[in-house]
């Protein structure tokens, strides 16, 4: 019997633009191998062979999600009997939360990872912590309910860096956690149990990494956050932090420092690190979080729909700081939403246009895409754009989009983000494999059936 390595899958595809890391370039040829980039060559003619396709930009890496509770979108828009909010919604989603189990978490998260590859995200950091039965307890196996997103992960084709959820109180100070929390909750020697058994569990896909996430300072004690620290190694670490008001009002009352004055003070926050939304810092902190290279990691549209407030972008990204975009909650999966209202949000308070630009006659759209793909690769801890030997992950736009047509390349990722958003989407690739053709998921119809199947049964 023969043992030989099958032989490698290779094959060509030639853009008439594409952007590689150092800018727009012309009649660019990338050679897929085994699902990696093998070489880049611009200023080439297309071969016969070569498939052919008009504009070619990196694939977006997601920097955060919470797949299961793209199932409860639209369900929180109805205005209570006092004034709504982030804590008011979170009470919503614990109800929902109540009645999943793996096989419906991935119904759901297929449907979320299918509408995140149609709009050019490729690789997801999906903060998962639903852990237990829902009357709390553990299963005999403590990752159930992460097989539940690997074989989304593994059905779809989307990159995933799978960051499991350290959660274990309900409160600054290290108050209990509450019933709605009850699927959440590990002690560090059981966390350790299900950090092993996720290993194992995403080692079936390619290329798949699996960090750590300590959930917020509110969820952690300081010890426990330093036993996180030691388990993570050199993965990466995300943490939600400084998202609401309230949060910073009850970390200064506990601790007498904001909390990413505190994290930085107690934690050895370095690369490693994606802070998710930071959106309530002062001066200082804004300074000291881009002084230690970690990622902000910002979902717009999320903290629009929860009312959170604005990231203080502009002076963290003079400061040196890097950012990353996430679809977070899930209530709309849209890159191209992500950018632009992180730029939107931006000029509505200053009140003034291209807020984001990094410079004269510097495209907004170029900067913002820029920053979040490099954010976003430093984040989940794999490496993106179109150079050879990384994955080949990319996205085709539809050039003659009304939006597009005849745009300069410098034009074209404003003509993109800001005009014709996910409509100018044409093709996906991941690990050269074409996911999605003509904007659609080559599995969105069995996806999607599933998905209304597991719906109904959720909220019937």
């Amino acid at each position: 019997m023969s043992h030989d390595a099958p032989p490698a899958r290779r094959h060509t595809i030639h853009f008439g633009r594409a952007l590689l890391p150092g800018g727009w370039a012309e009649n660019v040829r990338l050679a897929v191998e085994d699902g990696v980039i093998a070489a880049v060559e611009a200023a080439a003619d297309p071969a016969p062979a070569d498939e052919r396709h008009a504009i070619g930009i990196p694939g977006m890496p997601n920097v955060h999600s919470h797949a299961f509770q793209r199932g409860m979108a639209g369900l929180a828009e109805t205005r209570g009997a006092g004034d709504d909010s982030f804590w008011t919604w979170r009470e919503i989603m614990y109800r929902f939360v109540d009645r999943i189990d793996a096989e419906a978490l991935h119904a759901i998260a297929a449907l979320a990872y299918v509408e995140m590859l149609e709009t050019g995200f490729v690789r997801v950091g999906e903060f998962h912590y639903l852990h237990h039965d829902p009357a709390g307890a553990p299963y005999a196996d403590p990752a159930e309910l992460t097989h539940g997103i690997v074989a989304a992960a593994a059905e779809t084709g989307i990159a995933l860096t799978h960051l499991p959820v350290f959660y274990a109180r309900g409160g600054f100070g290290g108050l209990p956690a509450s019933e709605g929390q009850r699927r959440f909750v590990h002690d560090p020697d059981s966390f350790a149990r299900l950090l092993e058994a996720a290993r194992e569990a995403a080692a079936a896909l390619p290329d798949a990494l699996v960090g750590i996430a300590p959930h917020s300072l509110r969820a952690v004690t300081a010890e426990e956050l330093r036993l996180l620290q030691e388990m993570a190694g050199s993965a990466p670490v995300h943490i939600h932090i400084a998202e609401q008001v309230r949060e910073v009002d009850d970390c200064l009352a506990w601790s007498g420092r904001r909390p990413v004055e505190w994290l930085l003070d107690n934690a050895e926050v370095d690369a490693r690190w994606c802070l998710i939304h930071a959106t309530h810092m002062d001066p200082a902190e804004v300074t000291a979080l881009a002084a230690t290279g970690a990622v902000a990691g910002l979902c717009p549209v999320t903290e629009a729909n929860l009312g959170d407030g604005l990231f203080s972008a502009p002076a963290f990204l003079a400061a040196g700081g890097r950012i990353g975009i996430g679809s977070d909650s899930n209530v709309l999966i849209d890159m191209t939403e992500e950018l632009r209202w992180l730029e939107y949000g931006q000029r509505l308070t200053a009140r003034s246009r291209n807020v984001m630009a990094s410079g004269a006659n510097r495209s907004t759209g170029q900067t913002l895409f820029d920053a979040a793909l490099a954010g976003g690769a430093q984040a989940l801890g794999a490496p993106a754009g179109l150079t050879a030997g990384n994955a080949a992950d990319f996205v085709s736009l539809d050039a003659d989009h009304p939006s597009l047509a005849d745009r300069p390349a410098a034009s074209i990722l404003d003509g993109f983000l800001f005009a014709a958003g996910r409509g100018a989407v044409d093709c996906v690739w991941r690990r050269g494999d074409k996911l999605v053709s003509g904007g659609r998921h080559v599995a969105r119809d069995a996806v999607a059936a599933r998905y209304r199947k597991a719906i109904g049964a959720l909220i019937a």
